[in-house]
């Protein structure tokens, strides 16, 4: 399940107030000057600071997984 493109326009980095980007799989939000990601889960953005990814291990698992 992906985020609504409305909801995607408005969101903003909790840490950098910047835009987010939604990632090739439509799972996460990447914020590059925060370099922090955020997972989406049943649709839902969790953009809570405690549970966000860095961007180096989640740019590291995804070129595990993919």
């Amino acid at each position: 399940m992906t985020i609504d493109k409305e909801l995607l326009d408005i969101l903003a980095c909790p840490v950098s107030k910047k835009p987010l980007e939604l990632s090739e799989d439509g799972n996460f939000l990447v914020c590059k000057d925060s370099k922090l990601v955020y997972k989406i889960q049943d649709g839902i953005p969790i953009m809570l600071v405690d549970e966000a990814i860095p961007l180096d291990e989640w740019e590291k698992s995804q070129e595990k997984d993919g």
